[in-house]
């Protein structure tokens, strides 16, 4: 789908339009919908009902955990872009090679994590009146969520506002094997001036976006791995939510003021699956309880947000 996006439907960088984005956003979607009922298909077949109801319901809450922060998220990605003067019909390249990166760093977090999860198990012990086992990391991500939940209700974005993203850690990188043109070659990553090659901004941006998405990750993997342990699960919901993060940018850029009650939603969700990790050695809070949770917080901060949207800055 990704050699189709970039290499048929999107050769030329281009503006995507409101109506490309939805259409997009539809689309990966629908397949991410039609990829879960393919999960509980394989597990009914497989073994039962109640083990495909169970992977159907892991896969459903880890993806809208995924694409929740991601919306979150994107509030950032505006701010990278108006902060280089991105022209628009760039914002393309630069999301797909962001997603690019994504897919290996995932990949490399959520298979290195299971792997560190399931050697950190203590020895079974008295706690509270009950022999159990309990994980270190797993303890050690549940206080860090319940920490990040806390600390990002009703944050906001208000230190991204005014970071100097020319500083960060991306930029830096490049900036340290390149020099950086003044301005953009079109959509090339590097140009040749007086002779010597150098990195344009556009370079400096991917970098940027690509570091961003690895601070990112600090929250949703943590929280991923108290829905499921099974690494497919955890790496095709958080891909798919990933996937279509690029056509769902287009389509909220001009109205993410309208998710202004988001963060407090995902505060909740944050603080939840935290406690839930803390417990999990007492008791397994199932799946579809989880799924019912995540979603109705996801609703109902949606549904406050745009009865009590904030003014659109100018």
């Amino acid at each position: 789908m990704l050699l189709l996006d970039l290499g048929v439907f999107n050769k030329k960088s281009h503006e995507v339009s409101s109506k490309e984005a939805t259409v997009w956003s539809v689309v990966w979607i629908s397949l991410s919908m039609i990829f879960s009922g393919v999960v509980y298909w394989v597990f009914n077949e497989a073994d039962s009902h109640e083990l495909a109801v169970e992977k159907f319901t892991q896969y459903q809450a880890a993806y809208w955990i995924e694409k929740a922060l991601s919306v979150d998220n994107l509030f950032v990605f505006i701010l990278v872009f108006g902060f280089f003067k991105v022209p628009k019909y760039l914002h393309h390249k630069v999301l797909f090679w962001g997603i690019i990166g994504a897919l290996i760093f995932r990949a490399i977090f959520i298979f290195a994590g299971v792997e560190i999860i399931n050697l950190t198990f203590l020895p079974k012990m008295m706690v509270f009146g009950e022999f159990v086992r309990i994980n270190v990391v797993m303890t050690l991500f549940g206080l860090f969520l319940i920490y990040a939940g806390i600390k990002s209700w009703g944050g906001g974005h208000a230190d991204e506002e005014d970071e100097d993203y020319s500083n960060t850690a991306g930029a830096r990188l490049i900036k340290s094997f390149w020099k950086v043109s003044d301005n953009y070659d079109g959509d090339k990553f590097f140009t040749v001036q007086n002779g010597i090659k150098m990195a344009t901004p556009l370079l400096v941006v991917v970098s940027v976006i690509e570091f961003t998405d690895v601070l990112f990750a600090v929250d949703s993997i943590p929280a991923i791995f108290a829905i499921s342990n099974d690494p497919f699960i955890l790496y095709t919901s958080n891909i798919f939510a990933i996937l279509g993060l690029r056509s769902l940018y287009f389509l909220l850029a001009n109205f993410i003021y309208m998710f202004s009650k988001l963060s407090y939603g995902l505060a909740v969700i944050l603080t939840f699956i935290g406690i839930k990790m803390l417990i999990a050695p007492w008791y397994h809070l199932p799946s579809p309880v989880s799924l019912s949770i995540v979603a109705g917080v996801l609703i109902i901060s949606v549904i406050v947000s745009l009865l009590f949207p904030e003014k659109k800055k100018l």
